[in-house]
């Protein structure tokens, strides 16, 4: 007999699903059992915790464009997929999360791990949850949520009672009223906007004679589109943290990030456009864009809901960011003047200048933007790159010059603590061929990543090909709301929050058969990562950093300094960290003086 469990992952199946991110538990046995029976596709996949399955679901999602799919059993199961499941959905990813239940009869009865997963999950799957009340339900319930959590690009949870899953399946419904004959198939729309609304942007930026680009994830299947829109406008493109990989970083009009991870070159763009052209983000930080007024603004979002709401936009282009991209470039006039987007190169080439120098500087031991330094020069072709919540992300967007082809993604808009590494163990998993690296605090490992070493050791053999690196900075300090703690808030280092315990993770892994290799040397950093990169198998790369490098900003506004200068008076770490933080803002001053010397002799030489 085939029952409602084994229906639902054949089903699953045919929608595209060949990888299932869970972990067991009596609320959910017919569905492990279903599983076992599906003789690998799709295949389980067992984490440590179920967040981390979650996780996995949305790093899925991210990587491969396909549906993410996670399993948990009823109550606490159910609640812990919660962090994992609201960053996919905050991030627009689309997963579909099975959960359990228990026995129908049981319900309303304070029966043990009863809760009311309707009202637990109303809000991170408020676009789709249904609980399976019958057999002859499932197969139009598993066709709905997926094709809901595609068209919506979020979270579609079916909850599945045990006696249910146990009962005989019912491929087909009877053919009564009230049934439901629901089909597996679903196409990605070509969503363009009016043809008025694409002239009136055209006409804007046109007419504008410094634009300015921003791009996010949403615009991460338009590489082409947006390389010809920035080179017909002259203009210079940012991006969003999710769109880090949307352009390569040797482009030399691509300014790299934006906001308080960004860089002087886009806050130097920004500062002095005439013209927004936002395309795929939904980029929160208001103070980083343009000031109100300064610009007109165009902006591409296919979500309705958000179009206009970062920036007051002169033309408000509901689509696809490839289709409306596609349908604007032959309304576009190429710029002869090219004074902007030489004055933007500038920008980024005194940008790359300044990390460079900053990367150098002494700390003690290591300083952390070396380490991401050190790594962009070796990074290899088809990169997948990953990172967590924590000063980590500032070098990770800062410091890695992506290539074409490379791939890279955080928790953006949840900005969670813990996904840096179960993404990049679900991209390795799809991608087995990828060159796979996780840049993470030793915070964050300590919370999830040490434990998801023993998911890599338990899949080690389908994880070996090529490098899979969990690069790991050892600072036992949780900096960056450390340094938030002084910028923002005006307070002092506090390490009864911020300190945590140092722990030997090279050592760690290598307990595990992995291998685990320390660096706490500059000398050494380089020949570190060639080690980890030329490693047969999953490697822990410990490097013990300087907890007083800051990730300092691109600007300093007036209410930070304040806060940090009231903060150092009473800071445990305050000379260490006042010293290194003026040096690093010394090298902006100091490239910037270099460079009006060499503009001066260019200016000499052409006369």
């Amino acid at each position: 007999m085939t029952n409602t469990a084994d229906f639902i992952v054949d089903r699953l199946r045919q929608w595209g699903v060949h990888r299932i991110f869970g972990y067991p538990g009596d609320g959910i046995l017919s569905m492990v059992g279903a599983l076992d029976r599906a003789d690998g596709d799709p295949e389980l996949i067992q984490p440590r915790h179920e967040e981390m399955g979650a996780f996995m679901a949305s790093g899925h999602a991210k990587f491969t464009g396909e549906l993410g799919c996670c399993l948990a059993t009823s109550g606490g199961g159910a609640i812990h997929l919660l962090t994992g499941l609201y960053d996919a959905k905050l991030d627009h990813q689309p997963v579909v999360a099975i959960i359990g239940q228990q026995k129908r009869m049981s319900l309303g009865a304070a029966f043990q791990q009863e809760i009311d997963p309707t009202s637990l999950y109303k809000d991170v799957s408020s676009d789709f949850i249904q609980t399976c009340m019958a057999p002859v339900q499932a197969r139009h319930l598993v066709d709905r949520a997926c094709k809901v959590a595609l068209t919506n690009r979020t979270v579609a949870t079916v909850v599945l009672p045990e006696d249910v899953a146990e009962e005989e399946a019912v491929p087909s419904p009877p053919r009564v009223h009230g049934a439901v004959f629901s089909g597996v198939g679903w196409t990605k729309p070509r969503m363009i906007p009016p043809q008025s609304e694409l002239q009136k942007a055209a006409d804007i930026l046109n007419a504008g004679q410094k634009v300015a680009i921003l791009v996010g994830a949403g615009a991460a299947d338009a590489v082409d589109e947006v390389e010809r829109v920035a080179d017909l406008l002259g203009a210079g493109v940012a991006k969003t943290s999710l769109g880090r990989a949307v352009l390569p970083d040797d482009l030399p009009y691509v300014t790299g990030p934006i906001g308080l991870l960004g860089s002087t070159a886009s806050e130097a763009m920004m500062s002095d456009a005439d013209t927004l052209f936002m395309i795929g983000s939904s980029f929160p930080y208001a103070e980083w864009l343009p000031k109100e007024g300064q610009c007109r603004g165009v902006e591409i979002n296919h979500d309705g809901r958000m179009i206009g709401l970062r920036y007051p936009m002169d033309a408000n282009l509901i689509g696809d960011s490839k289709d409306t991209l596609a349908e604007l470039i032959p309304l576009l006039k190429h710029k002869e003047d090219r004074s902007w987007r030489s004055t933007v190169d500038s920008e980024v080439a005194t940008w790359w200048r300044v990390l460079d120098d900053r990367a150098h500087d002494k700390a003690d031991p290591l300083n952390p933007e070396l380490v991401v330094h050190e790594l962009s020069k070796r990074l290899p072709d088809n990169a997948v790159l990953t990172t967590d919540a924590g000063s980590v992300a500032n070098w990770w967007a800062r410091h890695l010059r992506l290539r074409p082809g490379m791939a890279a993604s955080l928790g953006g808009n949840l900005a969670s603590m813990g996904p840096g590494t179960p993404y990049a163990i679900a991209a390795k998993l799809a991608h087995p061929d990828r060159p796979v690296i996780a840049v993470v605090g030793d915070g964050v490992f300590q919370m999830n990543g040490m434990a998801e070493m023993i998911t890599v050791k338990r899949y080690r053999e389908r994880l070996s090909n090529g490098p899979l690196i969990f690069c790991v900075f050892n600072n036992q300090d949780l900096n960056q709301v450390t340094w938030e703690q002084r910028a923002m808030g005006g307070q002092p280092k506090f390490e009864g929050s911020q300190y945590i315990p140092d722990a030997p993770y090279a050592e760690f892994a290598t307990l595990l058969g992995l291998t685990g290799i320390r660096c706490d040397d500059p000398s050494t950093i380089g020949r570190a990562w060639d080690e980890a990169l030329s490693a047969s198998g999953p490697v822990v790369l410990e490097v013990v950093v300087d907890a007083d490098v800051p990730p300092v900003p691109p600007q300093i506004r007036s209410e930070m300094a304040k806060n940090t200068a009231k903060a150092v008076l009473r800071d445990p770490d305050r000379v260490s960290m006042t010293t290194k933080g003026a040096k690093q803002k010394m090298h902006e001053f100091t490239e910037s003086a270099k460079q009006t010397v060499r503009d001066v002799r260019e200016r000499i030489r052409d006369e």
